[in-house]
């Protein structure tokens, strides 16, 4: 295992350590990518995410003069055989902490495989193409290249509150998220459209536990239904408070009513609701393998490739 320079040391994150880190993740964001790509509420999900203990799974490096230079931590909310492995490093500087961090969290990741009750344990990791430092460290644990995403956004300028019509005998309203059985049935949506793609199934209750928490923005959730039955979901999901950006965390359309303008116009609705609260963009990422072929449907609608990021893997 790669040592930490002397002086240099580990512990354990707590909540109160979210401040430090988001600033050592925009420090990363920056180099990469160009600008802060992160919230604090991010931080908060990952450290808190279901199957994560910040006092077994997560860690921080601390160079000599006690600042943080490093992060590592899992995430694996669903429970099943596959867990992403994360670490930042402080750029220019910090570098010392990513090898060390990257060993201490695949150690672990052979525990949780046991701990979860998975003879074969697959382990992904992202990186962006220009974080060489960061992919050589994977490809020396073992990784190998599988995919990209992209990190797709939009500006909303001009923009109007007020949605264009849906195509005719497709109805889209917002959810009505007091309503258990309407949330059951947007997650089964979500559930059986993302059945043909890498999704990761969560069940209800894990997702109903993760969408309950505050600041949910149900506000920003819609249903798209043709003949009454709900074929079409949007989960939008709340960026933070140091995010000015609409999220568009799922967009599912069952098989049989795909390439009927659905996707879109629920797309559509979404970024009036996000003008009309004032967010100036529009934010998704998105698999550019999915068989669906998503990636198109969001050019089509305006959206840009902000930048694009390298998966890789590893089986334990």
């Amino acid at each position: 295992m790669s040592e930490l320079p002397p002086g240099w040391t580990t512990r354990r994150p707590t909540l109160d350590d979210v401040p430090a880190i988001l600033e050592l993740v925009h420090a990363s964001d920056v180099a990469s990518v160009g600008e802060p790509d992160y919230s604090a509420d991010e931080v908060r999900d990952d450290l808190t995410n279901p199957n994560t203990d910040m006092a077994r799974d997560c860690w921080l490096a601390l160079d000599g003069a006690g600042r943080i230079a490093g992060w590592a931590f899992p995430g694996n909310s669903t429970g099943g055989a596959r867990d992403m492995a994360n670490v930042y490093f402080r750029p220019g500087d910090g570098e010392p902490a990513l090898r060390p961090l990257l060993a201490l969290l695949m150690g672990r990741m052979r525990e949780r495989a046991d701990e979860l009750g998975h003879d074969v344990y697959e382990v992904r990791a992202g990186a962006i193409p220009g974080e060489t430092e960061l992919i050589a460290a994977l490809t020396e644990a073992g990784f190998v290249f599988l995919k990209q995403f992209a990190r797709m956004q939009m500006s909303l300028a001009g923009v109007s509150p007020v949605a264009p019509e849906p195509p005719p005998g497709v109805t889209v309203r917002p959810v009505r998220a007091g309503d258990a059985t309407e949330l059951r049935v947007f997650h089964a949506v979500i559930e059986e459209a993302f059945a043909d793609s890498d999704h990761r199934a969560i069940p209800f209750g894990g997702w109903h536990e993760q969408i309950t928490r505050p600041g949910t923005p149900f506000g920003e959730w819609f249903v798209a239904e043709v003949d009454g039955r709900v074929v079409g979901v949007l989960q939008s999901s709340d960026g933070g408070e140091d995010s000015d950006e609409g999220w568009v965390k799922h967009l599912a359309v069952l098989r049989a009513y795909r390439k009927r303008g659905v996707g879109e116009a629920l797309l559509r609705r979404a970024f009036a609701a996000y003008a009309g609260a004032g967010r100036p963009k529009a934010g998704l990422g998105v698999d550019l393998e999915n068989p669906t072929d998503a990636a198109s449907l969001y050019f089509k609608v305006g959206m840009d490739a902000l930048y694009r990021a390298n998966i890789y893997r590893t089986t334990i």
